[in-house]
């Protein structure tokens, strides 16, 4: 969504941060259940990886479309492809106009671990709360790291360099942002199936 360039001096392209900036902003991406908006909007929230009973509403966002429906495959633990046509997820993109650049002060084990380390994580967010935090941003432990999500054409489509994705996560209730619907009822590739890192 956007180009990765933006015009420089005398006309030249200078790289971006990200490739995924819109204006100077940070576009993310979630899925959703199609009945309802893309984000909470009480702390009726079930736990997860960031967020305790009763935190809420904590929202998780995406660097990438993939990053987002990996993220749904492995809490659902779907593995199988022959279940990818029983998903129906609305997919969003959104704004960020200031992203969250707090990191977590936790091991890349901790950060990409299953359900068993969600507790050290609910802590360290709630540290990070403590002190005024808005949001913090991690790496996906949805994704293999050692896959890429990004395609480019060039005799056909083939896969792009591989980069680390991330997941946004915000604290509160934000009204603030706006999302643009990308597909209402929508459901991931196949070929994203062996990429994700499920729970074991």
């Amino acid at each position: 969504m956007g180009s990765r360039f933006s015009r420089g001096r005398e006309g030249s392209p200078t790289r971006r941060q990200s490739g995924r900036r819109w204006g100077g902003d940070l576009i993310v991406f979630r899925h959703a259940d199609p009945r309802f908006p893309f984000l909470w909007e009480s702390a009726a929230q079930d736990p997860a990886r960031w967020h305790g009973a009763g935190e809420g509403p904590v929202h998780y966002f995406a660097d990438t479309p993939d990053g987002a429906w990996a993220e749904f495959l492995r809490h659902e633990g779907i593995s199988d492809p022959a279940d990818l046509p029983g998903i129906a997820r609305s997919l969003w993109s959104i704004e960020l106009p200031r992203p969250p650049r707090t990191r977590p002060r936790l091991s890349s084990t901790t950060l990409m671990g299953d359900m068993s380390t969600y507790d050290d994580c609910r802590r360290e967010a709630r540290r990070i709360r403590g002190r005024g935090g808005k949001g913090l941003v991690a790496p996906s432990a949805a994704l293999d790291p050692a896959s890429s999500s990004g395609f480019r054409t060039e005799r056909g489509l083939r896969v792009a360099p591989k980069r680390a994705e991330r997941v946004f996560v915000l604290f509160g209730l934000r009204p603030d942002l706006v999302g643009w619907a990308a597909c209402r009822e929508g459901r991931p590739r196949d070929d994203l199936l062996p990429r994700v890192r499920h729970f074991r």
